[in-house]
């Protein structure tokens, strides 16, 4: 995990060390970018997909664990599906727009 970190602050630092006034080191254009967007939402549905499991998960143990506390815990576990869900459709609608 801290070799994950370290990449990615090397990624970000090393932006900073390779600008100069005038000119960027890498250009970006509409055709690199796509790429980019893509990435954005894979990573969006990624993490919204392991939230989504995470909360069904230990929503539906707790209702296996108490059958009466079911009612209870419907509503709440969709409605929190619902949001992680719009975040990930947030994300793609951002893409088309930008």
């Amino acid at each position: 995990m801290n070799k994950f970190f370290f990449t990615v602050l090397a990624l970000v630092i090393s932006g900073a060390v390779f600008a100069s006034e005038g000119s960027s080191f890498i250009p970006m254009n509409e055709y690199t970018k796509v790429p980019f967007y893509f990435l954005a939402v894979a990573l969006a549905a990624f993490g919204g997909t392991r939230a989504q499991s995470g909360a069904a998960s230990v929503a539906l143990e707790g209702m296996a664990r108490n059958p009466a506390a079911a009612d209870k815990l419907f509503v709440p576990m969709i409605l929190a599906l619902a949001l992680m869900e719009s975040l990930v459709i947030f994300t793609l609608i951002t893409i088309f727009l930008v």
